[in-house]
C-alpha cells in the first residue's frame, strides 16, 4: 500500500520555485545525522522501535509528552547508506525504524514501550497492517544494556495476554540510518496520508502521560480565545498567527536581531527557539536551523498559492508561524524554519530569568 502512495507522489514531480524565504526549493534531500533538535535535558535517553510502516510509528511517538525527538530511518542490516527503494525489496536485513529520544525525568521506558504495543500486532511476523515483508516485521533496539532488564520485563507482560507466540525482536542496535526527507515526519505533511495505526491511539498517546503540575512550580502555556488574542496582539501578529498571513520581507522586528536570547511563542509565551539556532538566510525573515524541540510544533502540508510547501505552527498556541525549507546549512542539519517576526517574542538573555525562563539559559551554551 505504502509502496504505490510514493511511486504516485514521486510521479507527479517537484515544483521548481524561486529562493524566496516562504517559497520552497524542491530538494528531497536525506536527512542530516545531526538531527533536527537540541533539547533542554542534555541527558536525553534514545530507544528504537520498529513497528511495521514508520510513518504512524514516528507520528504516534512525537505525541508522548517527554519525547523531545523522533525521526524515522533504517535499522539493523547488512548495506550502508540504504535507500527506501532498497530497503523496500526486503533483502536488505534492515527494518523501517523510529529514533525515540525521550526525557527520562518526563516519561520512562516502560511507559513508552506498553505504549509501543498497542500499535502492534506482536504475533504477527514480517507484517503490519497492510504491509508485508521483513522491512516490516517488529522490534525493540536498545543502545543502554541497562533498557534490556526493562524491555524483558514488559515482553514478559505482554506474552501473558497472548496464547500465540510473541513475534518482536529485541536486540541492540547495530546500526541506524535516518530516511531521506520525504519520509521525514510524514503525517504531518500529509494529513490523510496511508497509516496503519488507528487515530483513536494518536489521542491515546497525547493522554498517555499527563503533566504533573505542582502549584508555584512549574509555569504552563496555554491558548487564549479569539477575542483576548484580539485585545493583545497587534493587528499584524493577529493577522499572521490566526489567519496565517505573511508580514514583509525585510521589514519585520527581528530579521535582523542576533543576540543571544530565546523567542517565545506571540500567543502563549512558550519558548519555541534559541538565538544559537538563528541563521542569516538572506530572504528576509528570521530563519533557524531547528525548534527547541520537535514536540513544541507541529508541520502540516500547504498547498496555497501553488506551491508545495510544510507550515510550521505552535503546538499548544496553534499560531502559524511559517514554514520549514529543506536549503538550510549542511552543518546546522539541513533545515530552514522561516519564521514571521510577529509569531514571536525574543527575550534577551539578560532578562530570561526575571521573565521565568531560567531554565533554557542552558540552550544559549555554544557547542
Amino acid at each position: 500500500m505504502k509502496h504505490l502512495i510514493i511511486l504516485l507522489a514521486l510521479a507527479t514531480g517537484l515544483f521548481l520555485i524561486s529562493k524566496v524565504c516562504f517559497s520552497q526549493k524542491g530538494k528531497d534531500l536525506k536527512s542530516s545525522k545531526q538531527g533536527t533538535m537540541n533539547t533542554i535535558n542534555q541527558q536525553d535517553h534514545v530507544i528504537y522501535f520498529a513497528g511495521g510502516c514508520f510513518w504512524g510509528t514516528e507520528h504516534f511517538f512525537k505525541q508522548v509528552r517527554g519525547v523531545t525527538a523522533t525521526e524515522v530511518g533504517y535499522a539493523n542490516g547488512n548495506l550502508q547508506n540504504p535507500s527506501y527503494t532498497q530497503v523496500s525489496t526486503g533483502k536488505t536485513g534492515f527494518a523501517e525504524t523510529v529514533k525515540v529520544s525521550y526525557d527520562p525525568q518526563i516519561v520512562d521506558l516502560k511507559l513508552l514501550i506498553d505504549l509501543f504495543f498497542k500499535t502492534i500486532d506482536p504475533t504477527s511476523l514480517n507484517k503490519q497492517g497492510n504491509d508485508i515483508g521483513t522491512q516490516y516485521r517488529t522490534g525493540i533496539y536498545f543502545t543502554n544494556t541497562d533498557d534490556v532488564a526493562i524491555i524483558k520485563e514488559r515482553i514478559a507482560a505482554l506474552a501473558s495476554q497472548y496464547n500465540s507466540k510473541i513475534v518482536v525482536e529485541i536486540e541492540p542496535l547495530q546500526n541506524y540510518y535516518d530516511a531521506e526527507a520525504y519520509h521525514q515526519k510524514y503525517l504531518d505533511k500529509n494529513p490523510g496520508g496511508y497509516c496503519h495505526i488507528s487515530p483513536d491511539l494518536f489521542e491515546l498517546a497525547r493522554k498517555a502521560n499527563p503533566e504533573k503540575v505542582i502549584q508555584g512550580q512549574e509555569k504552563t502555556y496555554k491558548k487564549a480565545d479569539k477575542e483576548t488574542l484580539k485585545k493583545e496582539l497587534t493587528p499584524l501578529q493577529y493577522n499572521v498567527t490566526q489567519n496565517a498571513a505573511t508580514e514583509r520581507a525585510f521589514d519585520n522586528e527581528y530579521n535582523d536581531e542576533f543576540r543571544e536570547g530565546i523567542y517565545v511563542d506571540i500567543t502563549t509565551g512558550e519558548p519555541l527557539f534559541v538565538s544559537t539556532d538563528k541563521f542569516e538566510s538572506g530572504c528576509g525573515w528570521p530563519s533557524f536551523s531547528k525548534p527547541i524541540s520537535d514536540s513544541l510544533v507541529q508541520e502540516l502540508s500547504d498547498n496555497s498559492y501553488g506551491m508545495r510547501r510544510t507550515e510550521v505552527r505552535s503546538r499548544t498556541g496553534d499560531a502559524h508561524l511559517g514554514h520549514v525549507f529543506n536549503d538550510g546549512p549542511a552543518d546546522k542539519g539541513g533545515l530552514r524554519y522561516c519564521i514571521n517576526s510577529a509569531s514571536l517574542r525574543f527575550i534577551p538573555k539578560d532578562k530570561m530569568k526575571a521573565q521565568g525562563y531560567e531554565k533554557y539559559l542552558l540552550l544559549l551554551v555554544k557547542k
